[in-house]
């Protein structure tokens, strides 16, 4: 874990937080979010940090976009977190994104909890759980056989990813201010 230059956490930080409110509201992330978030982590990396930082930008998003995708592919989320996800990662490289994505995905783990024991739904959630284990590892298509775990179907139980994404890298960005070395 690296505390990113301040520029970084404002450009990481403005770009979340743009995303989870329009994700909140319209349950989608514009292309301009994303597009304003990579071209300002390739930008400001290579302005700081030279060849290093644009490296380090490019596997960021490159790695975000190789674990997400796939994600994308199975119908577990949008594309516009992949991207999402891909800007985050342009913005603070792949060492301090993999720390959001941890942080992301325990964040995401406990709201997904909450909504579905808000909905009384968590027994058929945790069952879907185990199914789509079974299903991933049998290597069969999941949302095939049960539509509620298509996230383009009606009948899924939707999270607004964004959000998610926002408080992993608010936390990021609170624990490197505790703990990162400087």
């Amino acid at each position: 874990m690296t505390l990113p230059p301040l520029a970084l956490q404002g450009i990481l930080l403005l770009i979340v937080c743009l995303a989870a409110v329009h994700d909140l509201r319209y349950r989608r992330i514009p292309n301009w979010i994303v597009l304003v978030g990579l071209s300002l982590g390739l930008g400001v990396n290579t302005f700081l940090f030279e060849w290093a930082g644009l490296r380090q930008s490019l596997f960021g998003a490159g790695l975000a976009f190789l674990i997400y995708f796939p994600l994308y592919l199975l119908h577990g989320m949008g594309a516009g977190d992949v991207k999402l996800m891909a800007a985050v990662g342009a913005i603070v490289g792949w060492a301090d994104w993999l720390g959001i994505f941890f942080l992301t995905a325990i964040v995401g783990g406990f709201a997904a909890i909450a909504l579905l024991a808000g909905r009384s739904q968590l027994r058929r959630g945790l069952s879907n759980a185990g199914y789509l284990v079974v299903q991933l590892l049998s290597f069969r298509l999941p949302y095939a056989r049960r539509e509620e775990l298509d996230v383009k179907s009606e009948k899924s139980v939707k999270l607004p990813h964004g959000i998610t994404i926002a408080w992993g890298s608010v936390l990021f960005v609170g624990a490197a201010w505790i703990w990162a070395p400087r």
